[in-house]
């Protein structure tokens, strides 16, 4: 399992502090205005706003800050059309491959604040596709399932249309085609499994499993980039020990 995905199901679970949920909703509604000014302001028909508002409810985001967004990027509210996106690729501590999608209206803050974190974590900030190529898009969904019954859950998801699976103890992640991802999801609800999130990803292809020094140096890295107010998803090759996950969750 990458283990950035069980990093981030850990801090899910914790959930998320007031102090932080502002800037979660701020990232949350980007993602919905982008969305609805590429596809339209019709989840309905339009995937990726679809998803945007899922994730967005999973977040317990209040509706009127999902119609706003949605009205901005459709172009019936003020804002959202100077977002662009941008990807930014780099290495950490060990050499983690490490990419990151943001929506930004400033391009120099954004690469500027990017840099800056990679640079402090002993890391680099790389060129376009130095690391890429080990990432592959691919619909993700993510669950927590009880242990013993993890190889008979993710066998049905299978047979619901996944590609492949990865099962940690509790931690399952489901890999699938990006067509069949809201399906997948579905079918795992209806079987009373615990979904924690269904999206697109950036999965790589081969990870690293670092050693307990390096863990702490990388987590701490990825968490400082997903706090940085341009940067919506972050995406490592990382795998954690489970130790490793403990004691910095703790």
């Amino acid at each position: 399992m990458s283990g950035h995905s069980k990093w981030s199901t850990i801090k899910h679970q914790k959930g998320v502090t007031d102090a932080r949920r502002g800037q979660l909703f701020t990232k949350l509604a980007r993602e919905i205005t982008v969305a609805a000014r590429q596809g339209g302001g019709d989840p309905d028909s339009n995937f990726r706003l679809r998803l945007a508002v899922q994730k967005a409810r999973e977040n317990n985001m209040p509706q009127d800050n999902v119609d706003r967004a949605i009205k901005r990027g459709a172009g019936g509210g003020e804002g959202g059309g100077d977002l662009e996106e941008a990807l930014y690729e780099g290495y950490g501590p060990g050499g983690v491959a490490i990419m990151l999608q943001a929506l930004t209206d400033n391009r120099k803050r954004t690469v500027s604040d990017v840099r800056s974190s990679f640079t402090r974590a002993g890391g680099s900030l790389g060129e376009a596709g130095c690391v890429s190529w080990n990432f592959e898009s691919r619909g993700v969904v993510t669950a927590e399932v009880d242990p013993n019954l993890g190889e008979e859950i993710a066998l049905a998801a299978i047979d619901a249309g996944a590609e492949d699976f990865k099962l940690d103890g509790s931690f399952l992640e489901i890999y699938t085609g990006l067509e069949n991802l809201e399906a997948l999801r579905s079918a795992m609800e209806e079987q009373g499994v615990n979904v924690t999130s269904a999206e697109l990803s950036m999965v790589p292809r081969n990870t690293i499993m670092l050693d307990a020094r390096v863990a702490d140096q990388t987590l701490r890295l990825l968490d400082q980039l997903e706090e940085l107010d341009d940067v919506q998803k972050v995406y490592s090759n990382a795998d954690f020990p489970d130790e490793a996950l403990e004691k910095y969750g703790s």
